[in-house]
């Protein structure tokens, strides 16, 4: 079998899946590369590679998208690493700065201003735009809570909204995958997920961050049921979002 050619994301969030696959016994069976979020949909989505963890946002970008893996990047109410933070209250928001590295959290953002908060907002891509307030995810957000007037968790806000979790990106295929492989590569998550106390000895420390608490308490891993129709409620969020700004 050829390698499989596997983009991952970069961040703190992700360390418990990479620990668990340096520690199987799959490297002379994958090609792993490292990504910022929206690199890695970029690489499933043109086939560079052949499987990813990539944000739901652009699973529908995916030919012959297949989630494989039980895993995922998700959490219960606040995530405290995707946040829209802001100078004034949600409710005076009129211009949003989105993440470049962001899919998912951007239409989340512009879902939750628009469904959630029912807000008519103006987005921009510019770096350098003077904007009311700006979408940050991954280590960029770690201690930035209290620079800014309001901050706003969006994995927080959506239950808010919705009552259900939030999956933030998932295991995502492009083309069939062997099954042994999958069995393989689940076992290898689970395995870096029961030794996140371990892999915490190796972490950067934060003053003012609590990395044990965001790996062990605030990002939830398991892709469940109750996940799966908070992502199906969050796509057909986009599409109305899509629909009324055509």
């Amino acid at each position: 079998m050829s390698k499989i050619k596997i983009s991952a994301v970069s961040y703190t969030n992700t360390k418990p899946f990479l620990y668990g696959i340096e520690h199987a016994d799959l490297q002379d069976k994958i090609d792993l590369r490292l990504d910022i979020p929206t690199d890695c949909a970029a690489n499933v989505i043109d086939k560079t590679v052949d499987l990813g963890l990539i944000p739901v946002a652009a699973i529908p970008l995916v030919p012959d998208a297949n989630i494989i893996a039980n895993y995922c990047i998700g959490s219960v109410g606040a995530v405290n690493s995707v946040f829209i933070f802001s100078s004034v209250p949600y409710n005076e928001i009129r211009t949003l700065r989105l993440d470049s590295h962001s899919r998912t959290s951007n239409n989340l953002a512009k879902v939750l201003l628009k469904f959630h908060w029912k807000q008519d907002v103006e987005f921009t891509r510019d770096p350098d735009a003077v904007t009311d307030a700006i979408v940050l995810i991954g280590d960029r957000t770690f201690g930035k809570k209290d620079e800014y007037a309001y901050a706003y968790d969006m994995g927080e806000e959506w239950m808010n909204f919705t009552g259900l979790p939030f999956v933030y990106a998932a295991w995502v295929a492009n083309r069939e995958i062997p099954q042994d492989f999958i069995d393989e590569f689940n076992a290898a998550l689970a395995f870096g997920l029961e030794h996140r106390k371990e892999l915490l000895l190796s972490l950067p420390k934060y003053d003012n961050f609590d990395v044990e608490d965001y790996i062990m308490h605030k990002l939830d891993f398991e892709l469940t049921p109750s996940k799966r129709e908070a992502l199906d409620l969050f796509l057909s969020y986009i599409s109305q979002l899509e629909y009324t700004t055509a």
